[in-house]
């Protein structure tokens, strides 16, 4: 779902910087490994924008990452009008609070368990399925930039330990990956294990976020799409939730640990 106003512009500078640079269609498609129909296909909306395509384009142009920029823009712009204003909370936050009770929580997905995620609903064809992947992966950018949220998420054991023979050798490399970002001074994995039966969260996932202001917003996930929350009795409710998930949980060195433990396991 790209936005087309911001798709045209990105077509505009790819032919613009073409000609600039004095290349040809097929002189152009040729560096960036694709065939002269297809750049033409690009550059008149006939084809559909290419992340792999626009970086190779970036690389030969010299851009300076301008094109797969707007794309990124492109990509964030086209998201459903709820995800918008969470994607801006969650984009702008000092901190980020997340309790996932099923799931890995997004931000902190490998590129494999996120499209094996994806790839569960087969109402997507496989344009929108790499579509989705790449904003994910996009969106976990916010944990790598300078000054990056404090991030804490809380998970369950038995979300670390749903992992059939087919599927384990995606899993090890997702629970090796949250072990490596709990590591991080800014990042906090906490897990919920299997002997605490019963407690609120799982009643279903939600994601906090504290802005410069001071101010927390909400978000809760559900099956079709999800729901910002920024009424202050509703936020008073999922902040007292977290500190009852939290309460349940490892701390950071015991879930180390417990998650060691659980890939050692499968061995």
């Amino acid at each position: 779902m790209e936005n087309e106003p911001t798709a045209e512009l990105i077509r505009a500078q790819l032919r613009r910087l073409r000609l600039k640079a004095e290349l040809s269609q097929e002189e152009f498609g040729r560096l960036v490994h694709f065939s002269n129909s297809q750049v033409s296909a690009v550059e008149l909306g006939q084809r559909p924008l290419d992340r792999f395509f626009l970086k190779r384009a970036d690389e030969v142009l010299g851009t300076g990452g301008l094109l797969t920029s707007l794309l990124k823009l492109a990509e964030r712009d086209g998201q459903p009008s709820w995800f918008r204003p969470w994607l801006e909370a969650e984009r702008q936050a000092q901190q980020l609070r997340c309790y996932q009770p099923s799931l890995i929580p997004g931000l902190l997905q490998t590129e494999n368990y996120a499209r094996s995620m994806i790839r569960t609903d087969d109402m997507l064809d496989s344009e929108e399925a790499d579509r989705r992947l790449a904003v994910r992966l996009d969106r976990q950018s916010v944990l790598t930039r300078p000054d990056p949220p404090k991030f804490v998420a809380v998970i369950e054991e038995a979300v670390l330990r749903r992992a059939d023979e087919s599927f384990r050798g995606v899993m090890g490399q997702q629970v090796a990956h949250l072990i490596e970002a709990s590591e991080l001074p800014h990042v906090a994995v906490h897990v919920i294990p299997v002997d605490v039966s019963l407690h609120i969260g799982l009643t279903g996932p939600f994601t906090l976020a504290r802005g410069g202001d001071g101010g927390w917003v909400g978000y809760l996930e559900n099956q079709l799409g999800g729901t910002v929350i920024d009424n202050d009795e509703d936020v008073a409710i999922l902040l007292s939730r977290w500190e009852s998930v939290r309460s349940e949980a490892l701390s950071r060195r015991q879930s180390i640990e417990l998650m060691k433990e659980v890939v050692e396991s499968w061995s």
